[in-house]
């Protein structure tokens, strides 16, 4: 027994504790304010303690106990090795200084408990006491109300200190409480300053340790100081009297930058086959899957911020690891790199991965999809490609939006002579001599046959053939016209518009197909003369008619059909296209598809 005993050892997060509020890490905030409370004498008579575990909350309870019960205080410090010091420090049960787990200690019998204890005052006049609260926000809102009056008049020396993770849920249960407390925000420690505070406790341990082996402990540690220090232990535990890089990546199950970096090559290069391997790889050297997505998004953010400042970024890497994947993303554009970065952010938080019974198809499933993104190109360049006809930017240009497979267009007569006017009704006084200058079949050129203007029969029943009465193809100019007139002719109507199908045009008449839950606002719209007088002179203008000779008939869809992925990407793509004529340009001449 004596030698297991021996064996015993302390954790390093509780021998290295701060005695001093000047010992606190990254906290300079609340130590220099506390210390000047208890050097000034002003100190309150309820704080609240707010931040995440393992960053100092507790242990800042503590010192400032320890100053105000020291005898041997100096300017706000404890002195750290008198008995009351070294009794508050441990943790020692004191009858002036009393912790609380609120976490099983959280109903109203033990607020009143504490309540009555409060009323006691302390064992000596020039002592106060101290009621730290861990986990204050596990209390019981009848808890809180127990304790309110205590806190808004409190006991002559009495003062209570409430340490949380959560202070929203003492807002949503107790929050006249806030009002009487001092808040202090204790923030996450940052990488460089953990590293300083591990090298500080390795020199005092008398082990030796390069910064790069440090790195993924403090970056791990997420910014809690006690974290830090647990998992210094666990790889002392396994490295002995010296910690390497190699020691603490084993330990930890880090995956390695050459893995990432290997990633990168072949998701530049776009070569899908090598994902299999990559994979498999993985699992031969015993990485753990979850851990190489965990980095993954971390790999993507690195290449992000050195391809758009190789200088600043990544400046806590290693030099050797910066330099490495400096040069790999050099190989990417940034706004490839933002992708990359999306997507495994979005995989990651959708929860499929955790959740899933196949991990292995799941990240090979995401790493095929990286490596099948295809580059980036700005839209301006496209713009500029069709301009200038570069046949470079042509041949690379990237597809971003699905070609829309176009009804094929009539073949168009011959212009000739102006025929003569079709009769108009009665009720109409307007002479067939004010017809604008566009070609009309006569009843006669109409029962001709004309082989040559026939469109190609189409197997679906809801695309029916179209017959062209100018120079636009109707289903084109209906959606052209909607573009045209948004915001100017049109309001909400363009939204019930734009999801109408036109089946058929002959003899004048335009049929569009409408669903039912769209249909009464659609008829509306087109039945009323002052509302739709302007989107009917501008279709017909580009359909070439005149707008008395056009007639719009609207219909209920026979089978409304659920609108697909597919669908849905096409329609987005015609509004696209509706507010941007340049985009229709570069989609129809380039064969442009939508991706994202």
């Amino acid at each position: 027994m004596g030698s297991l005993a021996g064996m015993y050892r302390t954790a390093l997060a509780r021998s290295h504790r701060p005695r001093r509020f000047a010992a606190l890490v990254g906290q300079d905030h609340v130590a220099s304010t506390l210390r000047g409370a208890v050097d000034s004498g002003r100190v309150g008579h309820a704080y609240l303690f707010c931040g995440s575990r393992g960053i100092g909350k507790t242990t800042a309870a503590r010192v400032l106990a320890m100053a105000l019960n020291c005898p041997d205080q100096s300017d706000g410090e404890p002195c750290g090795v008198c008995d009351s010091c070294d009794s508050i420090w441990a943790g020692r049960t004191t009858l002036d200084v009393v912790e609380i787990d609120a976490a099983s200690n959280r109903g109203v019998d033990d607020a009143r408990d504490l309540r009555e204890r409060a009323m006691y005052a302390p064992s000596d006049e020039s002592r106060y006491k101290v009621y730290i609260v861990d986990e204050a926000h596990m209390l019981t809102r009848e808890a809180w109300n127990a304790l309110l009056k205590t806190l808004e008049e409190p006991p002559p020396r009495v003062i209570f200190v409430f340490a949380t993770t959560e202070p929203e849920k003492i807002r949503q249960t107790a929050a006249p409480v806030l009002s009487r407390c001092q808040r202090f925000d204790f923030r996450r420690v940052s990488v460089s300053d953990l590293v300083t505070h591990l090298q500080k406790v390795l020199e005092k341990e008398e082990v030796e340790a390069e910064e790069s082996a440090l790195l993924p402990i403090a970056r791990r540690a997420e910014g809690g100081v006690r974290d830090a220090l647990s998992l210094l232990d666990q790889v002392l535990s396994f490295s002995g009297a010296r910690v390497e890089p190699d020691d603490v990546r084993r330990m930890l199950g880090l995956v390695a930058e050459e893995k990432y970096l290997e990633l990168a090559q072949f998701v530049a290069s776009g070569n899908r086959a090598a994902v299999f391997p990559f994979v498999q790889d993985l699992i031969d050297e015993g990485y753990d899957l979850g851990e190489f997505v965990r980095g993954l998004g971390e790999a993507w953010r690195v290449l992000l911020g050195l391809r758009m400042d190789p200088e600043g970024a990544a400046s806590d890497l290693p030099e050797s690891t910066r330099a490495a994947f400096a040069s790999a993303a050099a190989d990417f554009a940034e706004e490839d790199l933002l992708r990359y970065l999306m997507v495994t952010v979005d995989f990651e938080a959708s929860g499929r991965f955790r959740r899933s019974t196949q991990p292995r198809i799941q990240l090979e499933a995401l790493l095929l999809r990286l490596a099948s993104l295809t580059s980036f190109v700005e839209f301006s360049d496209l713009i500029a490609a069709l301009e200038t006809g570069d046949p470079a930017i042509r041949e690379t240009a990237v597809k971003v939006a699905p070609a829309r497979p176009q009804p094929k267009r009539s073949i168009p007569a011959p212009k000739q002579e102006k025929p003569a006017a079709r009769p108009k009704p009665a009720a109409t006084s307007e002479p067939a001599a004010q017809t604008p200058d566009v070609p009309v079949a006569t009843p006669e050129e109409r029962s001709a046959p004309m082989e040559e203007s026939q469109p190609a029969a189409v197997n679906d029943q809801q695309t029916e053939s179209v017959q062209i009465l100018g120079d636009s193809d109707p289903r084109q100019a209906w959606h052209e016209t909607i573009g045209a007139l948004r915001g100017r002719g049109l309001g909400a109507e363009a939204i019930a518009l734009s999801g109408a199908q036109i089946d058929g045009i002959g003899a004048g008449e335009v049929r569009a197909r409408v669903v039912p839950g769209l249909l009464e606002e659609v008829r509306a719209f087109i039945d009323d003369p002052i509302r739709s007088g302007t989107f009917r002179r501008e279709f017909a203008r580009r359909v070439g008619t005149r707008p008395e000779d056009l007639k719009l008939r609207v219909e209920s869809a026979d089978r409304p059909e659920r609108l697909t992925a597919a669908e849905a990407k096409r329609q987005r793509l015609e509004r696209m296209m509706d507010a941007d004529p340049n985009l229709r340009d570069a989609v129809q001449e380039l064969k442009l598809e939508l991706k994202e």
